[in-house]
């Protein structure tokens, strides 16, 4: 592999013809035009010194990279399309210092640079300079009251549905025993798995319908189930019902699924809006069916709380939350 060096910024003055373009066609500045009137730039090439070698292939540099990677996840957009921004927005040539008629990069360098940030404790040391860098120009205070809810972060996953969530916790358990025991998984798989659970379920429609879904999210709990019950018998290797996929999708279908009296394998029913642990003292609030003592019956055969719900078998931590501000999977 050719070894990369770090590279230079084109220079640290806007050019003027990029000034002029960008002021032109956006008066009252972006957040990116910002981010270089207040903070110039963020970040500085001496930051990521020890990050290149001295010698070797001129490369792109960190400083931008570093800064491109802050625009791209404050505008949620994928490497791609921030690559594409550095090349024609010109908010962004103003932010990183550009000619207007800089070709950009392309945007597989963005997952590199990322690569190297995700070694040792880089992302650390790199989130504790823009904190830096935002108290000495004023933006931030450095000894502020913690707010009480600090604690909860947004969790980095994208939220699935009941079905996605089943059908992704599966694929995951599955490749996880394919690579500890893959002979012990073959005699228990069929060829059409690989065509069920052979790719992550977000590339494929889930069948419309009420009746058709229940009948699909039905047959994942069948093979789910099929697998619980291999890998929890005597003859198992005991290495397997001790991977973290496993116990998961064993959480998961103890929460996604029930058996009916009849002893068959039965879909829960979604949450009920109106029976909340906070709502339950409330009298007309709580019309749902509840025990004796406030709880939810168990014959309606519901999924739990949110504060107990996995939704997602790659952060199992992560819970469903809705603030004031903002709704979506988080961590405490």
């Amino acid at each position: 592999m050719t070894a990369v060096a770090m590279g230079s910024v084109l220079g640290r003055v806007i050019p003027p013809l990029t000034v002029r373009m960008a002021r032109a066609s956006n008066p009252r500045g972006t957040a990116a035009m910002w981010v270089r009137d207040r903070l110039n730039g963020l970040f500085t090439d001496g930051d990521f010194a020890d990050w290149y070698p001295a010698d070797g292939r001129r490369g792109m540099s960190p400083a931008q990279l570093a800064l491109v990677s802050v625009l791209q996840y404050a505008e949620n957009f994928t490497d791609r399309q921030a690559a594409d921004a550095v090349r024609c927005r010109l908010d962004w040539k103003y932010c990183l210092g550009l000619e207007l008629d800089d070709p950009g990069f392309d945007f597989t360098v963005l997952s590199e640079f990322r690569g190297r940030v995700a070694e040792g404790d880089r992302a650390d040391g790199l989130l504790a300079l823009v904190v830096d860098r935002l108290a000495e120009a004023g933006l931030v205070k450095r000894r502020g009251r913690v707010r009480t809810d600090s604690t909860h972060v947004l969790a980095a996953v994208r939220r699935l549905n009941r079905g996605e969530l089943v059908a992704e916790t599966l694929r995951c358990a599955l490749e996880d025993l394919a690579l500890q025991g893959e002979e012990w998984l073959a005699a228990l798989v069929t060829p059409d798995w690989a065509d069920r659970y052979g790719r992550p379920v977000r590339y494929d429609r889930l069948p419309r319908g009420g009746d058709a879904l229940i009948a699909w999210v039905l047959g994942v709990g069948a093979d789910g189930l099929h697998i619980l019950r291999a890998v929890y018998h005597d003859d198992a290797p005991p290495a397997l019902w001790e991977l973290m996929s496993v116990q998961v999708m064993r959480r998961v279908w103890v929460q996604q699924y029930w058996h009916d009296e009849a002893g068959r394998l039965r879909w829960r029913a979604a949450k009920s809006t109106r029976d909340r642990p906070s709502r339950r003292a409330t009298g007309q609030r709580n019309t749902g069916k509840t025990s004796a003592d406030g709880r939810p019956d168990p014959a309606s055969a519901r999924v739990p709380w949110s504060t107990m719900e996995i939704v997602t078998p790659h952060d199992p931590e992560a819970r469903y939350s809705q603030k004031v501000s903002a709704a979506g999977p988080f961590r405490d």
